[in-house]
């Protein structure tokens, strides 16, 4: 091979090379697009686990639960929260200092009083915990009672100085106070909300509030409580209960033996949905013989509701 043609086959081979290294380079720009637009490389954070093999993938999608950076997550799905079971026991304490010896299966205390602490000891000990929360009306000794604009507060709640009742009708208002007090319950490590004074549309509370509004109220926070992860009971509002129990998953109830209403919340153990009851006045012995055939789980208590309790 003389030297001429030999010189020609090695510049034939170097501009092989060239071009096949090239288009390697040019195959990893446009194949994987480094840093670009679109970019499936992974960060030091946020890598969603593979559905395929259980480690994490860059090329994953990520899990539906995870929104964007800066955005709140999706509702849990549907059956995401604890539903009480007809039958259980139960303990209501919202003053003084709280006794977690109580032989109970449910917890109901208040929210903003209780520490995340004392929520955890109860849990760890085998209860579920309910969180009591003000929804209806305004109490202007909660840390948060600035934030509720006198246009909301109507009259005040007979017998209980410092509350005052809400418009119901303006959800635009209330429902970012709302998430965020279901949301402290959640982030404490309670399993269910209490929501009180959902029956405004039957008192003086100084707004035209009808048995409609009560029902798109009342369905709203049961929706809001789930869409936050927990479980929601039904406070009283014993005429609509049969109308609101498919919207929650238990009953709390004042002395429905006393008024003759306990009837209407059978609707709720019917449905497999236990009534937590109490009564103030009598002895259990002439209110139990009543809620028994009910399913109810009923114990008599002190209106101030501290620690001491009677059960059935």
């Amino acid at each position: 091979m003389t030297s001429r043609r030999l010189r020609a086959l090695l510049l034939g081979l170097v501009a092989v090379a060239v071009l096949y290294a090239a288009a390697c380079t040019g195959g990893d720009q446009h194949g994987r697009d480094l840093g670009g637009p679109g970019s499936h490389a992974p960060g030091t954070g946020g890598v969603g686990p593979s559905y395929a093999d259980g480690l994490g993938s860059a090329s994953a999608s990520p899990p539906a639960s995870a929104g964007p950076s800066g955005t709140a997550a999706p509702p849990p799905p549907p059956g995401g929260w604890w539903k009480p079971a007809v039958g259980m026991t139960w303990q209501w304490q919202l003053t003084g200092t709280l006794d977690k010896s109580v032989q109970a299966e449910v917890y109901d205390v208040d929210g903003a009083n209780t520490a995340a602490s004392d929520v955890a000891a109860l849990k760890s000990a085998g209860r579920h915990v309910i969180c009591y929360v003000n929804v209806g009306a305004h109490e202007d000794f909660r840390a948060d009672a600035k934030n509720f604009p006198e246009s909301v507060q109507g009259k005040g709640l007979d017998g209980w100085p410092g509350e005052k009742w809400l418009d119901i009708r303006r959800w635009d208002v209330l429902e970012p106070l709302l998430t965020a007090r279901f949301k402290q319950c959640r982030d404490k490590g309670f399993d269910a909300v209490e929501p009180d004074n959902v029956d405004g549309y039957s008192n003086s509370s100084g707004f035209p509030l009808t048995a409609a509004d009560q029902l798109t109220f009342n369905r709203r926070v049961a929706d809001l409580a789930h869409r936050t992860g927990l479980g929601v009971g039904l406070k009283n509002d014993v005429e609509q209960a049969a109308a609101l129990a498919p919207a929650f998953d238990f009953a709390v109830n004042e002395e429905c033996a006393h008024y003759d209403e306990c009837a209407d919340l059978k609707v709720f153990t019917d449905a497999g949905k236990p009534v937590f009851h109490v009564e103030y006045e009598g002895s259990t012995g002439t209110f139990c013989g009543k809620t028994k055939p009910l399913r109810f789980s009923s114990m008599k208590k002190k209106m101030d509701l501290d620690a001491w309790r009677e059960t059935c």
